[in-house]
């Protein structure tokens, strides 16, 4: 009986978050993931919330050229719904830039893994550009089964862990929206030394901070 439960334990599916700051290759891993679970001839649900629309409102695109179509889910779609309503061949979910989704939508998600036997990842960020949790991150920083950090490097050479917002002139911006959608010419990742030093530079400069 003994053995009968561990092996129950090992076939349960979780709900993992990995989570990286801007530029860690967060969305070519989601890829590589899909293309993984593909090649074992499992169909594959991904997803990314529809707020994200630098690529298009149905791909998800890395910044190495990897890209595949995905569904867009709006902040007011029920995901658990959607998958028992139009995707229940699907055997894994998927979701690309994560942090944009609502923390009912992170539960219903860990409802899809615990009453479907469904393994769900998500990839995003954790923290905006002024180092607090978006929503959904602290959602599934909560529940999640499985958390791991995907690390980027800061141009010092420390681990980065700010998304550093930039303006037209390419200053740091600590005041605005939490959601401003932006690539590489908006954010930057770095050190929260390297963020603080800028900033106080900054302010010596007589910048807004």
């Amino acid at each position: 009986m003994a053995a009968f439960c561990g092996r129950q334990k090992r076939n349960m599916a979780k709900l993992y978050f990995k989570f990286g700051a801007m530029g860690s290759s967060k969305t070519a891993q989601a890829l590589i993931t899909k293309f993984n679970y593909e090649e074992r001839n499992m169909k594959v649900l991904l997803l990314k919330p529809a707020i994200d629309d630098r690529d298009g409102s149905d791909i998800v695109r890395s910044r190495i050229g990897l890209q595949q179509d995905a569904l867009a889910v709006g902040q007011d779609e029920d995901l658990y719904r959607l998958y028992t309503e139009r995707y229940p061949d699907r055997s894994v979910i998927i979701v690309d830039e994560c942090q944009f989704l609502t923390p009912a939508q992170v539960d219903q998600l860990s409802d899809i893994v615990i009453r479907r036997n469904v393994p769900v990842l998500c990839f995003g960020l954790a923290t905006d550009f002024t180092t607090h949790l978006f929503p959904g991150s602290k959602r599934l920083f909560e529940i999640a089964e499985s958390i791991s950090e995907i690390k980027s490097v800061c141009t010092c050479g420390a681990k980065a862990t700010v998304n550093a917002r930039l303006d037209d002139r390419g200053k740091i911006v600590t005041e605005g929206s939490q959601i401003c959608i932006g690539g590489n010419d908006r954010y930057v990742a770095m050190c929260r030394r390297c963020w603080l030093r800028l900033r106080a530079e900054q302010a010596e400069e007589g910048g807004k901070v």
